[in-house]
């Protein structure tokens, strides 16, 4: 059922009809596309609080309900039952794999995991303390010179074949990336080991010893990848989108997601978690830091609590608050005071109504930097690892709109409040 809205202009008296449109779930949204020409205005919105950018049907968020749903299925379903091979596979087809098409799928993107070795010589371009998600994002940009037989972007094919390199090669990218910062030499990928199991080898494995893969932290970066595989219409996947519908090759436009990612607001924020937690130092502390928090003169932040979409609480830090205790249980008895510490500043923030009338609930980077630091994965790693998992949301968007056929170029629109027209002055007469 459509909806008729009727805005009407208070000086001239003309008026324009807008229809609503509705989705399957979610409040309806406004065709405001008639504005412009018969009102002659366009819509003010920064940071896109309030505009529908896209028509999409891989992901949902409810941030009232505390609800994230991949193709329909609750985020919380899939943490307890899947593995994030099956989530890419969902997220990047539209449904859940049979038996016979996961195991098609897990072996194209085991025989994917290698990279052109020309490619891994790029990193010896890099200064050793370079930033891994610069190396990262250079080297993504760098693949359609390697992989160009498959970047035609009206080429069902060539869309499925991107999709299985670049879900597969990200983590041999981040290893090579983490590897170059130590000076050791690179691992290559293992087609017996699983995803996350392959990961964790090439970031931790030498030549001069064995070593073992510990099935708990594979399971715990199995779990960190399914609860950031994709987060709708974020930052980092609307830059995806908006370099993509230039018709941009397909790793340039992943090249700027990762880019995207890199900034503190987004991707950077479980890193920020840790430095307020040492900052903190000790429970004793926590009073002092929340007066500082609450002070607006300080200029101090409580990172990790709270969410541009969520209100109430972020699913995904529910689900990970266990596998943080399971983690640090099993490997990290270095971080546990850490543990401990997020754990009493999560107590204390949730007693007091400051935060609370504010619906500052921890969310999921409240506890993924302290698993990550479990795992032995350094900081300067953490958004590079928040990339291998949003690889498979990105690349599902991706695919999403290049194959629309109404798909048009993203061009946003502005208020200009800079100079009127003015004409130039020679330099004696300025």
């Amino acid at each position: 059922m459509t909806t008729k809205y009727e805005l009407k202009n208070s000086v001239t008296g003309k008026a324009t009809e807008l229809d609503s449109i509705s989705g399957t779930i979610g409040p309806d949204v406004l065709n405001i596309a008639p504005l412009v020409k018969e009102q002659g205005v366009f819509t003010f919105d920064p940071g896109f609080m309030a505009t529908a950018s896209t028509e999409s049907k891989i992901t949902y968020i409810d941030g009232e309900a505390g609800l994230l749903l991949y193709r329909g299925y609750p985020v919380e379903q899939l943490a307890e039952k899947s593995s994030f091979i099956e989530v890419a596979y969902l997220l990047i087809y539209g449904s859940l794999p049979s038996k016979a098409e996961l195991e098609a799928f897990r072996s194209s993107i085991t025989r994917h995991t290698m990279v052109n070795e020309q490619l891994l010589r790029f990193f010896q371009g890099f200064h050793h303390n370079a930033h891994p998600m610069a190396m990262v994002a250079a080297v993504v940009a760098s693949m359609s010179a390697f992989y160009h037989d498959s970047t035609d972007i009206n080429d069902p094919r060539h869309r499925e074949i991107f999709a299985h390199r670049i879900v597969a090669k990200l983590p041999t990218i981040a290893a090579a990336a983490y590897k170059h910062s130590l000076g050791q030499p690179f691992v290559y990928p293992r087609n017996d080991l699983r995803y996350c199991a392959n990961m964790l080898n090439m970031f931790f494995a030498v030549p001069c010893e064995p070593y073992a893969i510990d099935p708990v932290a594979a399971e715990a970066l199995d779990l960190l990848f399914i609860l950031h595989a994709d987060h709708e219409q974020n930052a980092s996947t609307s830059t995806v989108r908006l370099a993509g519908s230039t018709g941009a090759n397909p790793y340039a436009a992943i090249s700027a997601g990762v880019s995207a990612l890199w900034g503190p607001a987004h991707g950077g924020a479980n890193e920020a978690v840790l430095d307020m937690l040492e900052g903190i130092g000790s429970p004793k502390g926590i009073d002092t830091f929340l007066a500082q928090v609450k002070d607006r003169n300080s200029n101090v932040r409580l990172m990790g609590f709270g969410h541009r979409v969520y209100k109430n609480f972020d699913p995904r830090a529910k689900i990970i608050r266990g596998m943080c205790y399971k983690v640090l249980e099993k490997l990290g008895h270095n971080d546990t005071p850490l543990f401990e510490l997020a754990l009493k500043l999560e107590e204390i923030a949730l007693r007091d109504e400051y935060f609370v009338s504010r619906k500052l609930y921890p969310n999921v980077d409240f506890y993924s930097g302290i698993i990550y630091s479990a795992l032995g994965i350094p900081r300067s790693m953490f958004t590079v690892m928040f990339a291998i998992a949003r690889t498979a949301g990105w690349v599902a968007h991706w695919q999403e709109m290049v194959s629309d056929p109404h798909m048009r170029i993203g061009r946003p629109r502005q208020l200009y409040t800079g100079p009127t027209k003015r004409d130039y002055l020679p330099i004696d007469r300025r």
